[in-house]
């Protein structure tokens, strides 16, 4: 399908005017919407359950705070921003007995509504406003008179005012200043679970520890490796984020862009695009979310989850890594994006 992408000229804040909006969840994104939603001049509440840390947070900085059941019943526009593997337990409790005929319920990412976790009644909207950045970057990019892309969606129209709500809403938060990319739930889902499985996250982390892995046992001081093949891809990314990939080669030395030609072919193999492959398929299929939601359950305990993360936490890089960044004046950011 072609998809649109909506501009401010295309959207109308105002159609947020007598509307009440609650931002269930007060974690990375819930806090940048709720302050842009404020700052947008939109009547806007947070929802948290009872005894959250959050509350004092939020309150301090000029938000109505109510629970979660309240805020749905108080709203006639409801986002819900906590855990994937969190929300349909709360929608059920808190959300749906406090449904209303044209509310419009809306998510920034697919998951829960695209695999049949939360089925919202006929007679409410159904939306999504998923931004291509943290939380903090939504916030930030919007004080400064700018915006992140956003991704917007419309699962369900009961009103026949879905979209342009959606819009409001996208605009209210900055993403129109960047632009609002049409999207389904379904193509959001499966794109988005894949990009951070196979590249953002699993792919890229994997990458750099096995570089850095391969100097290390070659004999290189772990200092060298992590400079190399963890640090400086960030100055990589900033090239291609700044000018695409053309434009990093061109930033580069010959003899980087000589080596990136020869030698990238030789790690992304046809295992490697076969791996890809399967890694879509489970998710496609919902291997990848019933294998999640089965470690995120009571039963499963996190067991796996947690296990997992003990052990990458204990990988030689993350010491090295933290020893290399108190050399910087920016040392502090660990602790600042752990604790927030």
């Amino acid at each position: 399908m072609a998809l649109k992408i909506y501009y401010q000229e295309d959207c109308d804040v105002s159609v947020l005017k007598g509307h009440k909006v609650a931002i269930i969840g007060y974690g990375s994104q819930g806090h940048a919407h709720a302050l842009n939603l404020k700052d947008s001049g939109v009547d806007v509440c947070v929802g948290l359950y009872e005894g959250s840390k959050s509350r004092e947070k939020a309150e301090k900085q000029g938000l109505t705070v109510k629970t979660n059941a309240e805020a749905a019943k108080w709203a006639d526009i409801i986002m819900i921003l906590i855990n994937d593997e969190l929300q349909a337990d709360m929608y059920k409790k808190d959300i749906e007995p406090n449904l209303n005929e044209g509310d419009m319920l809306m998510f920034a990412h697919g998951f829960n509504i695209h695999f049949g976790l939360i089925t919202p009644p006929k007679f409410v909207d159904v939306t999504m406003i998923a931004p291509k950045a943290p939380g903090h970057t939504v916030r930030s990019e919007f004080l400064d008179g700018k915006g992140v892309p956003m991704l917007i969606a419309v699962e369900q129209d009961a009103t026949g005012k879905a979209l342009e709500k959606a819009l409001a809403y996208g605009a209210a938060i900055g993403g129109a200043r960047a632009g609002l990319l049409e999207t389904t739930y379904r193509i959001e889902t499966e794109t988005d679970l894949f990009g951070e499985q196979a590249v953002l996250c699993g792919g890229v982390c994997a990458l750099m520890q096995a570089g850095f892995d391969t100097l290390v046992e070659a004999g290189y001081d772990p200092r060298n490796a992590y400079f190399e093949c963890i640090h400086e891809m960030k100055l990589i990314v900033d090239l291609i984020y700044q000018s695409g990939f053309e434009g990093m080669r061109y930033s580069i030395s010959n003899t980087a862009e000589f080596g990136d030609y020869v030698s990238g072919p030789k790690l992304i193999t046809d295992e490697t695009r076969k791996a890809m492959k399967k890694i879509l398929s489970d998710i496609q299929d919902g291997t990848f979310a019933n294998q999640f939601l089965l470690d995120m359950s009571p039963a499963g305990r996190q067991a796996h989850f947690k296990a997992m993360r003990r052990k990458a936490s204990e990988h030689l890089s993350e010491s090295v890594g933290k020893e290399i960044r108190k050399l910087y004046s920016w040392n502090n950011e660990d602790s600042k994006l752990i604790n927030n």
